[in-house]
């Protein structure tokens, strides 16, 4: 089915109802207002509570190969948000939560040539990453976007919509991402989307930094599969790259070059065995205030490897405090 978006201006605004008391914290984390201690009415005074959400942050650490390291313990952990220490409320090793992922496949004019090994590739991934609790859905990127599947866990069904990929003439890569995204936005655990795509843009209604932010809001970790030519780098879109690489730090994922199907192919076992062996963090935040709409996460791993070499560390660099609507 075909999607149209609508691209306007977000608004976010928190609001939090303030007495004429300064708001102090209850046992159990909420706000309440401070009592004066004289002059207080009978009455009971109403008593204002802010939740405070669970924050997950899926974390990826490599060796200096590039391996998963899946050892790790929670006091090897430590996290912040906007530099300040936080506590560790959840942690969980090769998490079993469910995946929810999007593919999203270019298949512009610039990439018809890769269009049956992108194929090819895709369904083995999809064969290796699917289990019954997943869910995928197959976009295509053309100068429209088009989601070819809804979610679902019928691999047979998957192919199908893979096998439906065809040519088009432009590419709305950032209008793809932001959709993808938004898909994402009301399901639970890990949110993954997967792109493939020579990383230029021609034809989308929205920018990088949109897309970016959507896919922040979900939560969506980006991993990209870069498709380049194999002689030379004539006609390659550098700066749609670099955007690619960006948006796959920010989110926690990562990006892959793929020259050939054997690099398609390597590109998805790495990202299958990354998902495999992921470590979930989760903190309540210590500090509910903040003029700031966005709230940067640091994660540092505190064990060395063998040769006494730091670890690899990725994850989202942060979240919003307003969920996406």
């Amino acid at each position: 089915m075909k999607i149209r978006s609508f691209f306007g201006l977000f608004s976010f605004c928190c609001a939090l109802l303030l007495g004429t008391a300064s708001p102090a914290h209850a046992q159990d984390g909420s706000l309440v207002p401070r009592q004066s201690g004289k002059g207080q009415s009978q009455e009971q005074e109403p008593t204002f509570r802010l939740n405070v959400r669970l924050v997950n942050v899926f974390t990826t650490v490599t060796d200096s190969r590039g391996a998963p390291v899946a050892d790790l313990t929670k006091d090897d952990f430590r996290i912040f948000e906007d530099g300040r220490p936080q506590t560790i409320s959840v942690f969980d090793k090769e998490s079993e939560m469910p995946l929810s992922i999007v593919l999203e496949v270019d298949t512009s004019e610039s990439t018809r040539r890769d269009i049956k090994l992108e194929v090819a590739s895709a369904k083995r991934f999809v064969h290796s990453i699917m289990r019954p609790v997943d869910r995928l859905s197959v976009f295509q990127i053309t100068e429209n976007v088009e989601q070819l599947t809804g979610f679902t866990s019928n691999v047979k069904y998957i192919d199908q919509g893979i096998e439906r990929l065809s040519s088009g003439a432009g590419t709305s890569l950032y209008d793809a991402i932001f959709l993808g995204a938004d898909s994402l936005v009301d399901h639970q655990g890990r949110k993954v989307m997967v792109l493939i795509t020579d990383g230029g843009d021609t034809t989308s209604q929205t920018d990088y930094a949109n897309a970016l932010r959507r896919a922040q809001q979900a939560e969506a970790i980006v991993y990209s599969i870069i498709v380049v030519p194999v002689a030379a780098d004539a006609g390659r879109n550098l700066g749609g790259e670099h955007a690619l690489i960006q948006i796959s730090h920010d989110t926690g994922g990562k990006y892959y070059y793929a020259s050939g199907l054997n690099d398609l192919d390597e590109a998805f076992r790495q990202i299958s065995e990354e998902l495999r062996t992921q470590y979930l963090l989760a903190y309540y935040p210590n500090r509910q205030l903040s003029d700031s709409p966005f709230r940067r996460i640091t994660v540092e791993v505190t064990k060395k490897d063998s040769e006494g070499q730091p670890y690899q560390v990725r994850h989202r660099a942060g979240y919003y405090t307003t969920k996406a609507k």
